[in-house]
């Protein structure tokens, strides 16, 4: 199931006996995980009836026990298998050894009494296993893989009625490319924005700006745009003012040099038909981070983006064997990509 989905279900109070939850962003597990705890026990509760066990140090059938315990005071019992390596393909090196068949037979038949939250961070699972297949059998699956941008529009939207403020669409989509699409640092900014507003307040693509900061990676992402369009004037600016806060030249040119890389391998990549999302996986980034540069890399041709890599690298080695000032070497990349001006 969706994060969204879950995170609703969760709130109606349709809580299952056991959740699944899965996946390479770790903000959504954790997210899901609080509120689960939130909706299930009180503050106190949580001293007695919740229990945590990480499947590096303690046995699943220590896990499996605490589960069939009856809870405290009545009510429920949460218990929470931490890295639980055994869901996924890949062998664990530890010396730990796990009675698998004791978390099958608890799988088949969940304690009534009990949330059993598996937490299994990796990026597949083996869907051969039988414990998957019960799992998500007799339990709440999340699939918490980064969302895709309808869903972190959605995601954005319902942080905002949380926080009882309207987003324009503009905002979100500022917002997301500002804080790179990271959900940790865009709850934290929305949150912000937000309590500055006060209730009841629409957020504007204006207010963003001017509330939102932009990280190191967005600057060169601005600086990279500049280049695209031939703005130079803008790239050199983001450069002047990264430098006033202390940023290495060298670090500039090396996350440049980052981008364009980004750049080109969307570029090969869409045209061998690959999707976004596959894009997504096979680069390592963030599906709207691929998107992104998709829309930047179509104003290049792809001799120009290796002529733009070639210069990056030539400029490195002279600043490094000392033949060109940092900040001149800079100065003159951007210099051969303004436009041309009529006299």
């Amino acid at each position: 199931m969706a994060y969204i989905d879950v995170l609703k279900s969760i709130k109606k109070g349709n809580v299952a006996p056991i959740y699944l939850l899965s996946g390479t962003e770790h903000y959504i597990i954790e997210d899901t995980l609080h509120l689960l705890i939130k909706q299930v026990l009180t503050e106190e509760e949580r001293e007695f009836n919740l229990s945590k066990f990480d499947m590096k140090e303690y046995p699943i059938e220590l896990a499996v026990e605490e589960a069939y315990t009856f809870p405290f005071m009545g009510g429920k019992r949460v218990v929470i298998v931490k890295d639980a390596f055994f869901f996924s393909a890949s062998k664990d090196t530890g010396k730990m050894e796990h009675d698998l068949k004791k978390l099958e037979a608890y799988l088949q038949e969940p304690a009534p009494e009990t949330v059993f939250v598996i937490l299994a961070p990796y990026d597949k699972l083996d869907e051969r296993k039988k414990i998957v297949k019960l799992a998500k059998k007799n339990g709440q699956f999340l699939d918490g893989s980064p969302l895709e941008e309808r869903d972190l529009k959605l995601w954005v939207m319902d942080r905002g009625k949380e926080n009882n403020v309207h987003f324009n669409e503009d905002a979100i989509e500022h917002l997301i490319t500002l804080t790179g699409a990271q959900l940790m640092l865009m709850a934290s900014e929305i949150k912000k924005i937000s309590i500055h507003i006060g209730e009841g307040g629409t957020i504007t693509k204006e207010l963003v700006e001017e509330l939102v900061p932009r990280s190191l990676e967005q600057n060169i992402f601005a600086l990279v745009e500049g280049v695209v369009k031939r703005e130079i004037d803008k790239s050199w600016k983001i450069y002047l003012d990264l430098l006033k806060q202390k940023e290495e030249p060298i670090k500039i040119i090396a996350l440049m040099v980052r981008q364009f890389r980004i750049l080109y391998q969307v570029k090969q990549l869409s045209q061998q038909g690959y999707s976004q999302k596959q894009m997504a996986s096979q680069l390592k980034l963030h599906p709207y981070v691929v998107k992104l540069a998709g829309n930047q890399a179509r104003q290049f041709k792809d001799e120009e983006l290796l002529g733009v890599l070639n210069d990056l690298a030539n400029m490195d080695y002279e600043i490094k064997t000392g033949k060109i000032d940092k900040v001149l070497a800079v100065e003159l990349f951007f210099s051969k990509r303004a436009p041309v001006r009529n006299t």
